[in-house]
């Protein structure tokens, strides 16, 4: 009898320790990443995917992949216990389930393109990783930052180009995150006509006349700059390519709505203003 209590007692003992090991975590999603820092986490993540660029610390940590193409072993070679991923990172199904069948937490957030869903996204990261009180001091910021904008006037037209050379360019339609975006800086996106990413034409693009062409950083530059950008069909043709109207914003912080939504709705917000503001 003593050996049956005793076993039992073993049981209960690792079972409370294992509750209260910090987990492992994993994040296959660039704003989950954000997140997980900015609630003092940093130290629980024992991997990211390719698209968790900020904060700059996580460059040190292992890469497993694009989290559109990762693969179960690559995530599992980092001993994880805990993944974590949104719905929008397009993480095959199968790969999920080949972690959980591993014993891993798979976790699935469901992130919506606004203020408030970037708020409760913060919220339920918190929450799963037992630290809920930490949420409010991040949103406490995100909601001082957002007071600051000040939006464009005048409702500027802005085609947004994604580019990875000049072989490969997508215009943004509605419901996209860069649309909402625009919309929150005081633009309108100039092809709500249809919805998600369609390629880039030169009869739509004349069609459109876009005031303002906005591109992440690495798409003009893969581009060639302002000038190769002017060479692309039609472009010169727009209101935007005849007052070179082109701006620039880092990928992440445009459509990755973390907790510097406020940041960077401001410098979107200035940058597609009237000239003189710029």
């Amino acid at each position: 009898m003593n050996y049956l209590k005793l076993f039992f007692l073993c049981l209960i003992t690792t079972g409370i320790a294992r509750a209260q090991t910090p987990p492992r975590i994993v994040s296959l999603d660039g704003t989950v990443s954000e997140i997980l820092c900015d609630l003092g986490l940093q130290a629980r993540l024992v991997g990211v995917d390719v698209t968790s660029t900020y904060p700059e610390s996580l460059q040190k940590l292992p890469k497993v992949g694009h989290n559109r193409s990762i693969s179960a072993e690559g995530v599992l070679a980092q001993k994880p216990t805990l993944v974590l991923t949104t719905e929008k990172a397009g993480t095959k199904a199968d790969v999920l389930d080949q972690l959980r069948s591993a014993g891993v937490q798979v976790i699935t957030f469901k992130q919506e393109f606004s203020v408030d869903g970037t708020k409760k996204l913060i919220t339920d990261i918190a929450t799963t990783c037992r630290v809920p009180s930490k949420a409010r001091a991040v949103i406490r910021r995100l909601e001082g930052d957002l007071a600051k904008v000040q939006q464009a006037t005048g409702r500027p037209k802005v085609l947004f180009i994604y580019a990875r050379g000049a072989g490969t360019m997508f215009v943004a339609g509605r419901g996209t995150p860069v649309e909402k975006m625009i919309d929150l800086a005081g633009g309108q996106n100039a092809t709500p006509q249809f919805e998600d990413f369609k390629p880039l034409t030169t009869e739509a693009l004349v069609a459109a006349n876009p005031d303002i062409i906005l591109l992440f950083d690495s798409g003009l530059e893969s581009l060639g700059g302002d000038n190769g950008l002017l060479n692309v069909p039609g472009i010169a043709q727009t209101n935007a390519g005849k007052n070179k109207r082109f701006v620039t914003i880092d990928g992440h912080l445009l459509t990755g709505f973390t907790p510097r939504l406020g940041k960077a709705l401001g410098e979107l917000a200035r940058k597609i203003g009237p000239v003189g503001t710029l």
